[in-house]
């Protein structure tokens, strides 16, 4: 579920602007997306994707020619994929075409977020992972002492289109940062990388005498890794699950954009079941 694709049809309907959501209403076989996915399409643009292909070609030609027409009537086609579309899935979809309205977005369901994160830091790594987390279907708290670091505005869709940040990145100024760790649910996920290695440690303290993280990541070197394992040591805390340096291995590369892509998919490998 692209929550970023909700969102948009949300201020698409405040707007009244006409659209057509276009949904999977059935997926059978190798197909590109699952039932439930949603995509959505107005006479100029069309935002997130049912997979792509022919078959999504069709689709927005076909939600454009119900704009065309005003025939805005609910119903369902069928698409057997292979030969026919150009496709190799194999499979078959079968596709709800519905004009944008209150009972549309009513029946638009808001998934689990995959995870909840405190984001420490608002520097350029911190900027470029909440970036990269912007149209995600995620929960972050953006914890920075410095209001000023953090941007009013993002790259939407990574163009060069700004907007407002969406709900679910909500930024947090405060004085007490370590503090906010008491406030994460259970499960929760933790980036710290301020500006500050005393504040590092701080934080890092307050998360791992919690001890109910589902991931826990510290940039640094591995250095900076063994000075802070000596200190937890000394403090009794066990941070044999903290990952530092974080991001996938083998991704070079210290640009923060680069930084930002490597640990997001580090924290979308985690498993859901933490």
């Amino acid at each position: 579920m692209n929550r970023a694709t909700r969102d948009a049809a949300s201020r698409w309907l405040g707007e009244g602007r006409a659209a057509v959501v276009v949904e999977v209403a059935q997926a059978r076989g190798s197909v590109p997306r699952e039932a439930g996915t949603r995509m959505l399409v107005s006479s100029a643009d069309a935002v997130g994707t049912i997979g792509g292909g022919h078959l999504e070609l069709k689709a927005i030609r076909r939600a454009r020619e119900m704009l065309r027409t005003g025939e805005l009537a609910r119903h369902t086609e069928h698409y057997p994929l292979g030969p026919a579309l150009g496709q190799c899935c194999g499979g078959a979809v079968t596709l709800g075409y519905a004009s944008l309205d209150a009972s549309a977005l009513a029946c638009w369901p808001l998934a689990t977020p995959r995870f909840h994160l405190q984001l420490f830091g608002a520097g350029h790594v911190g900027r470029a992972i909440a970036q990269a987390l912007a149209p995600l279907n995620v929960v972050v708290d953006w914890i920075d002492e410095r209001e000023e670091e953090f941007p009013a505005q993002f790259h939407e869709h990574g163009g060069a289109h700004r907007t407002d940040w969406p709900a679910h990145i909500r930024k947090v100024c405060v004085d007490a940062v370590e503090a906010e760790v008491r406030g994460a649910p259970a499960g929760a996920f933790y980036l710290v990388l301020t500006h500050r290695h005393d504040l590092d440690q701080r934080i890092s303290e307050a998360i791992l005498a919690r001890a109910d993280f589902g991931f826990f990541g510290l940039i640094g070197s591995q250095t900076k890794r063994a000075r802070f394992m000596h200190r937890f040591e000394q403090r009794g805390l066990d941070a044999s699950r903290m990952t530092c340096p974080i991001g996938l291995p083998g991704i070079e590369g210290k640009e923060p954009e680069v930084i930002a892509a490597s640990v997001v998919a580090q924290l979308l490998a985690v498993p859901r079941s933490l």
